[in-house]
């Protein structure tokens, strides 16, 4: 048995729980309470929100309900009452390749309001958020370190491989079926045969794209369970991740200890290292500068990329890699990783974590196992700089990035060939109108154009499946899947939409791009680039109403994490403390 469950009962005269459970002018609140089961005890408990993103959109998101009980039964069994309530996704596997994916980045920045709405409404005390899809991870976060609550995050497991004519598969490999088909070399039959068994369970995508990506930093930077992102979502062992999480947060409730004593630049840059290391998704650029944001940091692109250009890629992780989740995790998870890039120093040991430890102590037990590939040492990298690239230059002042990991060629010079919405691109590319050493640039997707910043997988992917990955580049201000891969560059900026050179270009531009260096450039004078600019006339997008018109009324710069509120910074209280 835990030792916080004979620990004395928490006092709450200063939780802001108190608002809603203490006194006589607050029996109606308690009336409230009573209609739902609770005792008296349980009233004079510490109220612990168990937020889930659960929902029937995809496997993603399935299995979170399963777990939000597991995690309740453990804040129970710690003299804390839970209090469990769900919020939106957007899963990006379904919204791709359409207008949906307007919706997605979005829906990040919901999950995070509706939390804090949530928390704020109902007085809780603390909170345990369970994720599964892409934006969820980052959404959730976001909300702990904005309410400062004592929190624990829980990731709700990635999918199982599906296996097609002997090999593991992933939904990565279906988009690029896509390609493959659009050309000739899939059939009808192999191409559905494919669809029906990429995705064998409940779960989420199962490469180092962008949920995992986001699994493994919410481990690296503290405010998950060592070892909680690993077990894929089908496996029990998940539910016993999920209690313990319960008690977790109530012995941080003990303790007093809050995400932002968590959330530290060191704890930052220790997530960004993991990304880096793991060839992680090009997403982690817009979400780690976001979480900062909550908690007062500056934290942005360039800070992002200043530590993937010093850290060693050492998982060997599909996209750009051999493995999946499921791998990394039979060899001992997370952990491994954090553990074989701290031993090389590239690490900060000493930041705090959920457990109350350090990162040091929490990995102090933790051996990188030998006779497996999945995880190198640092002094035996697959490249000696991480799998993600940050970019800058005259068509990207606020910079860009691009996910490197896997490809041979790191240069690429050729003529723009652009297009104004995603579906125009992806039109060329199925109808094979492109040329061989063009570069593709798709804008006017940017956080305020799209409106909503998508993501290109369905033209990436269709670009790779026809053998064109790397004999074309392709840039945008939108975003890319973590499962792209080939010479993708997104969150160029300024983008399109404000006036960004990314606006300016005209088909047959020489742009030319060098990942070693990390320059991003058009072959074009300052005069010219000046003369364009003052022909350019801002466009009218399709969303004059609406939750995406709101978006783009308050949403910032891809460069600072495309946020849409002031942040920590400008607080004069925190929720917390109220």
């Amino acid at each position: 048995m835990p030792d916080d469950v004979r620990k004395p009962a928490i006092d709450k005269s200063k939780l802001p729980s108190r608002h809603v459970t203490v006194g006589p002018e607050r029996a109606p609140h308690r009336s409230y309470l009573y209609a739902m089961g609770l005792s008296d005890e349980q009233i004079a408990q510490p109220l612990v929100g168990v937020a889930t993103t659960w929902n029937e959109a995809a496997p993603c998101n399935i299995a979170l309900s399963r777990q939000a009980q597991a995690a309740k039964k453990g804040v129970a069994a710690a003299n804390g009452t839970p209090r469990e309530f769900c919020t939106i996704t957007v899963t990006d596997g379904i919204a791709m390749g359409h207008q949906g994916m307007k919706s997605s980045l979005v829906s990040r920045e919901v999950i995070a309001d509706s939390i804090e709405l949530t928390m704020r409404g109902h007085c809780y005390d603390a909170l345990v958020g369970l994720a599964g899809c892409d934006k969820s991870l980052p959404g959730v976060m976001m909300a702990m370190v904005r309410l400062n609550v004592p929190s624990v995050f829980m990731y709700g497991g990635s999918i199982l491989p599906g296996r097609f004519k002997g090999k593991d598969v992933t939904v990565q490999d279906v988009f690029e079926a896509v390609g493959l088909h659009s050309v000739g070399n899939m059939s009808d039959e192999d191409l559905h045969d494919l669809e029906c068994h990429a995705c064998p369970s409940a779960g989420s995508c199962g490469g180092q794209f962008t949920a995992n990506t986001m699994a493994c930093v919410s481990e690296a930077i503290g405010l998950a369970l060592p070892g909680s992102a690993g077990a894929p979502a089908p496996y029990e062992s998940r539910d016993q991740y999920a209690e313990a999480s319960g008690h977790a947060v109530m012995e941080c409730l003990r303790r007093n200890i809050r995400p932002r004593d968590i959330v530290t630049r060191k704890a930052l840059e220790n997530a960004a290292t993991v990304v880096a290391a793991s060839g992680g998704s090009t997403n982690a650029a817009l979400h780690l500068p976001a979480i900062a944001h909550e908690a007062g940091i500056d934290f942005d692109l360039h800070a992002v990329a200043e530590v993937f250009r010093r850290t060693p890629y050492i998982a060997d992780l599909k996209p750009g890699g051999k493995y999946i989740a499921k791998d990394l995790f039979d060899i001992g998870g997370v952990p491994v990783l954090m553990k074989a890039l701290l031993d090389g120093g590239y690490l900060h040991g000493d930041c705090l974590t959920v457990t109350g430890k350090t990162v040091a102590e929490n990995l102090a037990d933790v051996v990188v196992p030998s006779g497996q590939d999945v995880v190198r040492s640092t002094k035996n990298p697959i490249s000696p700089t991480g799998g993600v690239v940050g970019l800058r230059g005259n068509l990207a002042p606020q910079g860009a990035i691009v996910k490197v990991a896997g490809m041979a060629k790191l240069q690429f010079r050729g003529p723009a060939r652009c297009f104004d919405c995603e579906e125009d691109a992806f039109e060329a590319v199925e109808k094979r109108t492109y040329k061989e050493g063009e570069v593709i640039v798709i804008r006017y997707e940017g956080p305020r154009g799209g409106p909503g910043m998508r993501e290109m997988l369905a033209t990436t992917a269709a670009l790779y499946g026809q053998g064109m990955g790397e004999k074309v580049a392709l840039i945008t201000d939108g975003r890319f899947s973590g499962a792209t891969r080939g010479f993708c560059i997104g969150h160029v900026g300024p983008e399109a939409a404000v006036g960004g050179p990314i606006g300016l270009l005209q088909d047959g531009d020489i742009i030319s791009i060098d990942a070693e260096k990390g320059t991003l450039e058009v072959e074009l004078s300052d005069e010219e680039l000046e003369r364009r600019r003052k022909r350019w006339k801002p466009r009218r997008h399709d969303f004059q109403s609406g939750a995406l018109w709101k978006y783009a009324q308050t949403v910032g710069d891809a460069e600072k994490g495309a946020v849409t509120h002031p942040g920590a910074k400008a607080e004069t209280h925190v929720y917390a403390d109220v």
